[in-house]
């Protein structure tokens, strides 16, 4: 028998547990980054996603399109604006996230994901009442005033879930993907942001796993090696000595907020590596980070 197909045999037998252990769990996975926008990145999550419902596991995706909406509003000729990192969304500009991710992204991952054989179905937050939102305000520090509160427009965060729809598409034959658009009380879109829309969701369906997707290997420690096992007590020291800082504090927040709300397992692993989603999910070295809740073990 040949080397390969020996080695074929060997990952099967390696995945095998994975399989028996999440057939049946709901996976909630954060698409964004390069893996949104590399071909070739773009066709392999699609694939993974769908080898993950046809061994029974029951994915959501969530996707985020900053780079996306970026690009048209360049070329409609209205600037983008940023105050600590978030976009700042008037309602043209709102018009415009809710055509890029509502539309463009959205039906562009359903079509993949259908042309490698699976049965996506696209949603935003409007859909079935499924993301209630409420106008985010940020606290801006001044110099010599203290704060002032910043409007940033039509940025929201998740006042509530009803994931009815959600659960009725994953447990059928379907894979929901939602785009992170909710409605507020004022029946108002709001734009929030992917990561923390992931986790609300991975909450509400009482999740085994969330996994967001990144431009980076995961949480590294100051010599830039790979963090995983990691409990909300290590979290929160390594957060307190500067070893996470910047962009990674609000995936890392998010994790920890879904682990402390129920699910079982968060994942913050490198969109850059092709099926990364299944190098995580089945096979014993995963490559990313892994943030557990505080009574579960490190070995997921």
């Amino acid at each position: 028998m040949s080397a390969p197909a020996t080695q074929v045999a060997h990952v099967l037998i390696e995945a095998l547990p994975y399989i028996q252990r999440f057939s049946g769990k709901t996976i909630v996975v954060k698409y964004g980054g390069n893996a949104m926008t590399e071909e070739h990145l773009k066709h392999s999550f699609a694939r993974d996603i769908v080898l993950m419902k046809l061994v029974g596991f029951n994915p959501v995706v969530v996707h985020g399109g900053g780079p996306q909406i970026g690009k048209l509003l360049d070329r409609i000729g209205k600037e983008s604006r940023f105050i600590e990192g978030m976009r700042v969304t008037d309602a043209e500009t709102m018009d415009v996230v809710e055509m890029v991710l509502g539309g463009l992204v959205n039906k562009e991952i359903v079509n993949l994901i259908n042309a490698k054989g699976g049965r996506a179905v696209g949603l935003t937050g409007k859909d079935g009442d499924l993301i209630r939102a409420r106008k985010l305000t940020l606290s801006r520090r001044q110099a010599e005033q203290g704060s002032e509160d910043v409007d940033i427009g039509f940025v929201g965060e998740v006042a509530s879930i009803d994931a009815s729809v959600v659960d009725m598409l994953d447990h059928g034959e379907f894979i929901p993907v939602i785009a992170p658009i909710g409605v507020g009380e004022d029946g108002r879109s709001y734009n929030i942001n992917a990561d923390l829309v992931a986790g609300k969701i991975a909450e509400v369906l009482g999740a085994e796993k969330l996994i967001l997707l990144t431009n980076t290997p995961g949480v590294l420690d100051k010599q830039g090696e790979l963090l995983t096992g990691l409990n909300a007590a290590r979290v929160e020291s390594l957060i307190e000595d500067g070893t996470i800082q910047g962009g990674m504090l609000p995936k890392i927040r998010c994790a920890l907020d879904a682990v402390q709300g129920g699910v079982r397992a968060a994942h913050i692993i490198d969109g850059r590596v092709e099926h990364a989603v299944l190098l995580e999910l089945f096979t014993d070295q995963g490559v990313g980070t892994l943030i557990h809740g505080s009574g579960q073990g490190g070995a997921e």
